[in-house]
């Protein structure tokens, strides 16, 4: 492949910001489906506040049913999911047709999770087809570059969410350490600055988890 433009790689940047976005959340959401039914308590408040979005939701329920499926609302799961098809489909002659329809295959389970009364095996299914559409990235681009710009995003991404969960010091240590070298390689305009005070935060004692927030959402302009 040719020099790539630059709003191509502003678009394979948030394909992988995106699709990370979708995966990790709706492995939280999943992961927390049926303790929300089971419990009493109305814990989403604190799901919410814990990924920085907001607490549009009237109750227990119309948390459930409208942040993973209302497109209207930008924070639900399924409108950053149309965000990163959104990318995918421009993307096309890029990216490959087998990697785009994994995208597609996300689209057409998130709405056939919708209608369902017990959702939680379709949105695994959406879970599936982007570890295939990462798989495809991996075997199926032949261009060093886009893989690496779609993987940076992806690794910022889960630093971000990884960071505002406050996971723990290996895992973020794990992570970061996947992303510097993806950045590094991918030709994106990134902040110095920010990239070495990233690596030098995750390194601390304590962790300064709104630190690492920060640092992570500045590498890329």
């Amino acid at each position: 492949m040719g020099i790539i433009s630059v709003e191509q790689v502003d678009h394979l940047y948030w394909l992988g910001r995106y699709t990370e976005r979708v995966y990790t959340t709706l492995k939280l959401f999943a992961k927390s489906f049926d303790k929300m039914i089971d419990s009493m308590d109305d814990v989403y408040p604190e799901y919410c506040e814990a990924l920085d979005i907001p607490n549009i939701y009237e109750s227990k329920s119309d948390f459930l049913r409208r942040y993973p499926f209302d497109d209207s609302i930008p924070d639900s799961i399924i409108s950053n999911l149309n965000r990163a098809y959104d990318n995918a489909i421009v993307l096309r002659e890029t990216i490959g047709s087998d990697a785009l329809s994994y995208i597609q295959l996300s689209i057409y389970a998130m709405n056939t999770a919708a209608r369902s009364e017990s959702p939680l095996i379709e949105l695994q299914e959406i879970m599936d087809c982007l570890l295939s559409f990462w798989g495809i990235v991996d075997d199926q681009i032949d261009a060093e570059q886009i893989r690496n710009i779609i993987k940076a995003g992806k690794r910022i991404e889960r630093i971000d969410l990884y960071a505002r969960l406050e996971f723990d010091k290996n895992k973020l240590e794990r992570e970061i350490h996947r992303m510097i070298p993806r950045v590094l390689r991918s030709g994106i305009k990134y902040n110095e600055y920010s990239l070495s005070r990233v690596s030098t935060l995750v390194n601390e004692s304590t962790l300064d988890y709104e630190g690492i927030i920060l640092s992570v959402e500045s590498i890329v302009a």
